[in-house]
């Protein structure tokens, strides 16, 4: 037997080390390391020969992707270490050693030969991820192919749709007090849904009619029907993005024996966020709306489908910060977006936050202080926030400053900020972002809380679907 320490330096409130070397068959406490707040070690009796471990952190398994990685015959993804009778070997040289023989999967042999130094030293567990990203978007295309539109109807609910001619405040406060950030749009002359009204519509409205007048009041909404303001969005659009929205534009919509492969297609490549899912009846009257199907619907539908069969999706056991997906701080950057992630301070204006989001094109920004350090975040569906006692009405844009925006937000009691490290498997995060609230996660630093990175719902299905 030989004596091995173990490492975990990416923080925690209790770690525990399980490993192949005793059967899987105990959770091992890890001890914080003197002076540090965030590296644990143990030192574990273990026999020689080649080990697969895992860290168990705050209920979440973990793989440290700073040390060698290697998927299983499962498909699961552990730390492996080599241990030489009586001395470890470095652990440079296991990373290097292994190098040659770990892509097929661990070989019977007792002995590696060492592979040259000209190698890169990632190179295998690379190629373990683009298989596992392979594997993985085959099986869910698979899944979401044989999966209907229907199969997201719950049980029992409510679906909602604004009537065209109701005023923008009505819709506003509606849109408020049912959490919704889109509704579809009911035609009562033509029997039939028209559109779709979302968060980014306040936004317009609101920097528009800002415009002409500075202080908003309750009859400047109440003038305005939606319909009035579909009407003219296409020359609005033009003004604030330079980006021209046909006026006739088809209205996208999905039937209820619609696979999920083509509804989520629709999503991504349509880049909008929802689509109706309507019912032709056989007596040829008006269309019928059974859901309003969205991104976080479909999430969900897939991680109750996959939860208790993790092994099956390899990628979904990966780090999210080895994964190419989402938008990263320049400071981290490199991490398969070319966009640079945009923060605002607690001090920035609430105008100059909504521009950014419209001619971005970006769901949310963090907010953070002078140190960098994560506050809040603040999205498009936030908009409607500014609906609760009118709030609208009371502040110019132009002054309002963040702080005060955050504080409406707060008083609104919604969970809206949520946060993982670059160290979280993927499979949480999708848990994270099956919740209809939830939109994105925030990639942090454990110790300092200092921003790394966003994650949003359309990045996850680009990553998975591709």
């Amino acid at each position: 037997m030989v004596l091995l320490t173990f490492t975990w330096s990416h923080g925690g409130i209790h770690v525990f080390l399980c490993g192949s070397f005793d059967g899987w068959s105990e959770q091992i406490p890890m001890n914080l390391v003197e002076g540090s707040a965030a590296v644990f070690q143990r030192t574990v009796d273990v026999p020689p020969g080649y080990h697969k471990y895992k860290f168990l952190v705050d209920g979440i398994w973990q793989v440290d992707q700073d040390q060698l990685c290697v998927q299983d015959e499962y498909g699961a993804i552990n730390n492996l270490v080599f241990v030489e009778d009586s001395v470890s070997m470095p652990s440079a040289l296991i990373r290097e050693d292994a190098q040659s023989n770990l892509v097929s999967g661990f070989t019977s042999s007792t002995h590696l030969e060492a592979s040259s130094s000209s190698e890169s030293p990632l190179e295998p567990v690379m190629q373990l991820l683009n298989n596992e990203i392979d594997v993985s978007r085959h099986r869910l295309f698979m899944f979401l192919s044989s999966s209907q539109a229907y199969e997201l109807i719950p049980n029992s609910g409510k679906v909602f749709a604004l009537d065209t001619k109701v005023a923008v405040k009505q819709a506003f406060h509606i849109m408020y007090e049912q959490r919704l950030a889109v509704m579809p749009l009911w035609d009562g002359q033509n029997a039939m849904i028209s559109g779709m009204l979302t968060a980014s519509d306040f936004i317009l409205i609101l920097l528009k009619l800002q415009e002409s007048h500075p202080m908003l009041t309750h009859d400047e909404l109440e003038m305005h029907t939606i319909s009035a303001w579909k009407y003219g969005k296409s020359q609005l659009q033009a003004e604030v993005s330079g980006t021209m929205i046909p006026p006739n534009r088809r209205v996208l919509q999905a039937g209820p024996d619609e696979s999920l492969k083509d509804v989520t297609l629709t999503l991504l490549q349509n880049k909008i966020s929802a689509v109706p899912v309507l019912h032709s009846p056989e007596d040829g009257s008006s269309l019928q709306l059974l859901h309003t199907a969205c991104l976080a619907g479909i999430l969900k539908h897939i991680y109750r489908h996959f939860r208790h069969s993790l092994e099956y999706l390899p990628i979904v056991q990966q780090p999210v910060g080895n994964l190419p997906f989402g938008t990263w701080t320049r400071e981290v950057g490199g991490r398969g977006s070319s966009r640079v992630l945009l923060t605002l301070h607690s001090g920035d204006l609430l105008s100059s936050a909504l521009k950014l989001l419209i001619e971005g094109e970006i769901s949310s920004i963090p907010i953070v202080d002078d140190n960098g350090a994560l506050i809040n975040v603040y999205s498009r569906s936030d908009i409607t926030s500014l609906a609760r006692g009118s709030v609208y009405a009371h502040f110019r844009l132009d002054q309002m400053i963040m702080t005060q925006v955050l504080q409406v937000l707060d008083e609104a009691s919604r969970d809206r900020c949520r946060t993982c490290t670059r160290f979280d498997p993927l499979y949480r995060i999708m848990e994270v972002l099956s919740d209809p609230t939830v939109r994105r996660v925030v990639v942090i630093d454990p110790n300092s809380r200092h921003v790394e990175g966003i994650i949003t719902l359309r990045d996850v299905f680009n990553l998975l679907l591709g």
